[in-house]
């Protein structure tokens, strides 16, 4: 739906800026996902780490001609004169010709200038995005079902969309969005041609359900499970059902287990007034009884009553969760009054839901972006999003393989005008599209394009042997079976490989951010190819969220990382004599850690002519490994001072055992010695210099020491000094299983006969080895990994190349992966094993191994 910017003023209370006729399509939180600027309405959000004002200049020269943003913010930017105030939702007509915007490059000087810009003025911009949401929620009277639980909530939306979709027209969350930003975008997606809408509510504290549910005012509820996810801003489990059960006080009707004791007695203390479809395995007396659930080699046969009638369905996974999801799932599509023989029919078709885009290296030099996600406008936007981010820095062509987008209760015309519209604001150079519908929109497409009616046609051309060079987003609907298209361009090279999670890393990174005071800056730790997850991914990915600094061992990999187009300021912890000309090549700045170093860098840096290059002085505060010690500190300032080639940007120290409570005193020693040393430096110099000596420990167990700027290192990357429940595991090795074989209890398995068999057991061999960072000394039943979720013990010696595992007991065949490391095998299992720390282990796996990036 559009509104004019009049009506949206109105809504929101705001006080409007200016009298440019325009109508709203689009609301934009982040910049950078900018797709129709004259359609957009950007609000300018305030965080702990940002201000979206900053980047109105630069959305207004990309066309942007709309914002909402705070009083505060705009009393900073602009000068008035005259005294009237302003109604509600009028022009302000108190501006005079003296008014101007005083950080954009050009004045808004003239009348004229006034009637080319919108500016809606409120007290809070997110509360004004959530109030809008609200006002445009009120339009429609259609079901909405709004899902709310610890875990489970996207994969029940996507699932409620595959089971209702055929008879509906639905608008749903875009993939998780279901935060107090999330929410509002989401809801605004809602039309005249819905009839159904299904939404996703999160919480992190107590307090931000109310929010949600005034926008999401859902008429059916479902509460997926409760768990641990969170729990650190909750006094208990039980306060945190009751928060999320909030959602529900004006709802229809509510679905939950029953089993699950804890929800049970929050629903009956809710005072909810709800009708309960309560399903249950156990008590019969429940609304939906779940008579039986018998899990077969590849799936699940549920029987179940409801309403006295008996049915059974059954569905292509048998692991628990699936099961949990589809109960909620079918107590749902039985209050819809689907028919029985429906839900059977569909839920045997139900697809595992792919909750990322997925980064893969593809042949002839290819970069593959695949989003099996789901297929709609909004989930387009998202991975075109993804895209341009992905292309920018390595400047290469940018190609979209897309199916028809089915279920939309748009016009084939309608849609595809919009679909052709996004594409092109994107910069999509190419465009192969598969369907009919898209076929006959063909010549909307205003770049090189092809297109073919079906995904067999594309797949008997050529046209995908000749691409090279391009980073092209597969994105399709499930009907048109685009892994066929995926696995024809994907560079095969090796079956085990390195998950790494981008959202997992950006969840993390805004986990220690949120320890941070507000000015406090941060450097993120992407040496050793950031800690083996691979540097470039998580440096753009870093760059993206707007780290201050990144910090990588020597000049090679900050210059690889400048090649493929990180223009962030990086520090090279460990410069080398023979690396400076890299260094000023690529605007690297370097630590220097005693005087032969920096009389060095100084005379390279004189030669070239340079002046002021920023360095990092190290101070050595009790490591004893490099730096300057306390006592140097007057001499450094003499020969800093006494030259102009080089200008101290920071200074910085290391600590010895920050994670370690018995080293405490140690530590405060430490931050002592470098508050004496650094405040020294700094009187010397007129601008300022920033200090940091807080790494991931320090910036969880000393916070007054966080000085201007933390290091955070292996915290980012998903394992904590200190509690690793409080953050999300970034990187998952995996592999597949090649060969089941019986072996008798009297034979040996591996080199040496190492591997001694106490009854007759399966050993399965996996292609991974001491070559792929997989450590010998796991072998011989000293570790383990996991296969379908139970242990398997590595048997005999590990090889070079292959290691073998017993899979005595567990349900598994040939194909099945097997997890070496990840999220319910946490890397410091091993790295205990092997008494060591997770550093080591994840540096460890080999370049040979495939890294695989995704974003939940």
């Amino acid at each position: 739906m559009s509104y004019t910017i009049e009506t949206i003023a109105e809504r929101m209370g705001a006080r409007r800026v200016g009298t440019l006729e325009a109508t709203v399509d689009w609301l934009l939180t982040d910049s950078r996902s900018l797709s129709f600027p004259e359609e957009t309405l950007f609000f300018a959000l305030t965080t702990k780490r940002n201000k979206g004002a900053r980047y109105i200049p630069d959305l207004y020269e990309r066309g942007v001609r709309n914002f909402v943003l705070s009083q505060e913010d705009f009393d900073e930017w602009s000068k008035e004169k005259g005294d009237g105030r302003m109604e509600t939702g009028d022009v302000d007509s108190t501006l005079t010709s003296d008014f101007q915007l005083s950080t954009f490059n050009f004045q808004l000087s003239t009348k004229q200038g006034l009637s080319a810009f919108n500016f809606l003025i409120v007290s809070n911009p997110l509360k004004a995005l959530q109030k809008l949401a609200e006002q445009h929620r009120e339009q429609f009277q259609i079901p909405v079902i709004g899902i709310t639980g610890s875990n489970g909530k996207t994969i029940v939306k996507e699932w409620l969309h595959q089971l209702l979709s055929p008879d509906r027209i639905i608008v749903r969350s875009p993939r998780s969005y279901n935060s107090q930003i999330g929410v509002p975008l989401s809801v605004w997606q809602m039309n005249e041609e819905a009839e159904l809408a299904i939404f996703e509510a999160g919480i992190s504290e107590m307090g931000e359900m109310r929010a949600l549910a005034n926008m999401i005012k859902p008429s059916i509820g479902i509460l997926t499970n409760i768990g641990g996810a969170h729990q650190e801003n909750f006094f208990s489990l039980q306060e945190k059902c009751m928060e999320k059960l909030s959602l529900f006080k004006n709802c229809d009707v509510v679905i939950y287990n029953a089993d699950n004791e804890l929800i049970s007695n929050c629903v009956a203390k809710s005072m909810l007034t709800a009708r309960e479809i309560a399903w249950s395995c156990k008590d019969a007396e429940r609304p939906l009884y779940i008579s039986k659930i018998l899990k077969k080699e590849d799936h699940t046969v549920i029987s179940y009553r409801y309403l006295e009638m008996d049915n059974t369905f059954c569905i292509p996974l048998i692991d628990d969760a699936s099961i949990e999801n589809s109960l909620n799932c079918l107590a749902a599509c039985l209050y819809l009054m689907m028919p029985a023989d429906q839900i059977t029919e569909r839920m045997v078709r139900l697809e595992p839901v792919a909750m990322r885009l997925e980064v893969k290296e593809g042949k002839q030099g290819c970069i593959l972006i695949n989003d099996s996600y789901n297929s709609d406008l909004a989930s387009l936007d998202i991975a075109l999003d993804f895209l341009v981010r992905r292309s920018e820095a390595k400047g290469m062509k940018r190609t979209l393989i897309l199916s028809d987008i089915l279920e939309t209760g748009q016009s084939t015309t309608t849609l595809y005008r919009k679909v052709a519209q996004l594409v092109q604001s994107r910069g999509i150079e190419k465009i192969i599209g598969v369907g009919p519908e898209i076929c006959s929109s063909a010549a909307r497409f205003d770049m090189e394009k092809y297109f073919f009616h079906t995904t067999d046609e594309l797949m008997a051309s050529e046209l995908l042997n000749g691409l090279h060079n391009e980073v092209i987003l597969i994105k399709g609907s499930r009907a048109f079976n685009f892994d066929l298209v995926s696995d024809a361009l994907e560079l095969k090279v090796h079956e085990t490989i390195l998950e790494v999670n981008l959202g997992a890393m950006v969840a993390n990174l805004n986990h220690y951010r949120a320890m941070l005071r507000p000015e406090t800056k941060m450097v993120c730790m992407v040496k050793a190819s950031a800690y083996g997850a691979g540097s470039y991914e998580i440096a753009k990915t870093l760059q993206e969220h707007r780290v201050d600094y990144l910090a990588v061992a020597v000049a090679d990999e900050g210059a690889e990382l400048r090649k493929a187009g990180i223009t962030s300021s990086i520090i090279i912890m460990d410069p080398e004599l023979t690396s400076f000309k890299t260094m000023f090549d690529y605007k690297l700045e370097p630590e220097v850690y005693n005087f032969h170093l920096l009389d060095a860098l100084v005379k390279a840096a004189e030669k070239e002519g340079i002046t002021n290059f920023p360095v990092h002085i190290k101070l050595d505060t009790g490591m004893h490994r490099l730096g300057f010690a306390e006592g140097d500190v007057p001499l450094l300032i003499r020969r800093l001072k006494n030259q102009n080639a080089l200008i101290p940007r920071s200074v910085f120290s290391h600590f010895v055992g920050s994670d370690s409570p018995q080293f405490d005193a140690f530590t405060r020693q430490q931050i002592e010695i470098f508050e004496r040393a650094s405040v020294e430096l700094q009187r010397a110099f007129p601008h300022k210099i920033l200090r940091h000596i807080c790494n991931t420990a320090g910036i969880e167990r000393f916070p007054g020491a966080q000085f201007d700027m933390v290091r955070l290192g292996i915290g980012l990357y998903g394992v904590s000094p200190i509690d690793n429940s409080v953050i999300n595991n970034v990187s998952t090795l995996k592999t597949t299983i090649l060969q089941i074989r019986d072996v008798a209890a009297e034979d040996t398995v591996g080199y040496s006969r190492k591997g001694h068999l106490e009854r007759p057991s399966r050993i399965a061999a996996i292609p991974i080895g001491y070559a792929d960072g997989l450590n010998r000394h796991l072998g011989c039943g000293h570790a383990y990994c996991l296969v379908n979720g139970k242990k398997a013990p590595y048997v005999g010696n590990i090889c070079m190349d292959v290691c073998m595992i017993d899979v005595t007991g567990i349900d598994c065949q040939e194909g099945d992966p097997a997890i070496i490391f990840g999220d319910d095998l946490p890397i410091t299992v091993l790295s205990d094993v092997l008494d060591t720390i997770p550093y080591e282990v994840l540096t460890s796996v080999s370049t040979r191994v495939k890294r695989v990036y995704y974003q939940d």
